[in-house]
């Protein structure tokens, strides 16, 4: 499923996130920790995945297009706690 949203609402849930969500959204999808920080904007490649996000430039940080909403939405689960 995809979705589109702000970069800048992206990071806003990212900076929501109690400490060690990062981890724990790994772990629980099986995944490598940087390919979730590549998600939500991080660019190390070489210890992670990409993960399906696509920006492009305008205001509020851009528009991105998520190719999966599986992480965004553990996340948001981790926020609704």
């Amino acid at each position: 499923m995809t979705k589109t949203i702000t970069f800048n609402k992206l990071r806003e849930i990212k900076d929501s996130l109690p400490e060690g969500s990062m981890q724990r959204i790994a772990e629980d999808l099986q995944l490598e920790v940087e390919t979730v920080r590549n998600y939500f904007g991080g660019t190390n490649f070489d210890e992670g995945q990409c993960t399906g996000i696509h920006v492009e430039q305008g205001p509020y940080g851009g528009i991105v297009e998520l190719d999966d909403t599986t992480i965004l939405d553990h996340a948001i689960s981790i926020l609704e706690d």
